[in-house]
């Protein structure tokens, strides 16, 4: 899938996501075509799916995360309940899953007392049957995904 030049590159542009494709070049030590052209097939295989920054919700205030377990109405399925669910900047992540619910959302506030009104927009959503909430308390590791470039040239 990778090779170590591809993974070297991944890792270049995580750490400096700003840097031009002629320091990557002169960094691997390889041509600048050669990096373009990896860049470019990345991207294509969406390996790569983005360069925008990494915005902390924290930063911008919203200083509580919580995790909402969503139990929907079958019937209407999964996309009319993610579409609305997407209308609500607070809500920043959406996963269908297996087990005790139907939908898992990650989603943040400014307080417990936003949180709380985050989540009754979230209940309002037609199609939502039930929420589910934990509030997380601390993240000791952040989404990551440069062990998985790692291990993937391994394999």
């Amino acid at each position: 899938m990778i090779d170590d030049i591809d993974a070297r590159l991944i890792e270049l542009l995580t750490a400096e996501p700003r840097i031009g494709v002629l320091e990557c070049s002169r960094r691997l030590g390889v041509a600048r075509g050669t990096v373009q052209a990896r860049l470019d097939r990345l991207q294509e295989r969406g390996v790569i799916r983005g360069f925008g920054p990494e915005v902390d919700p924290a930063a911008l205030g919203y200083q509580v995360t919580a995790f909402v377990t969503l139990e929907i109405r079958q019937a209407g399925g999964h996309d009319s309940v993610a579409a609305l669910l997407a209308a609500v900047p607070e809500v920043i992540e959406v996963h269908t899953i297996t087990g005790g619910g139907d939908m898992l959302c990650r989603i943040v506030g400014r307080g417990n007392q936003d949180l709380q009104r985050v989540i009754d927009l979230i209940v309002d959503v037609e199609g939502v049957r039930r929420a589910s909430t934990v509030i997380a308390l601390a993240t000791p590791v952040h989404q990551r995904t440069l062990p998985l470039v790692r291990a993937a040239v391994r394999q």
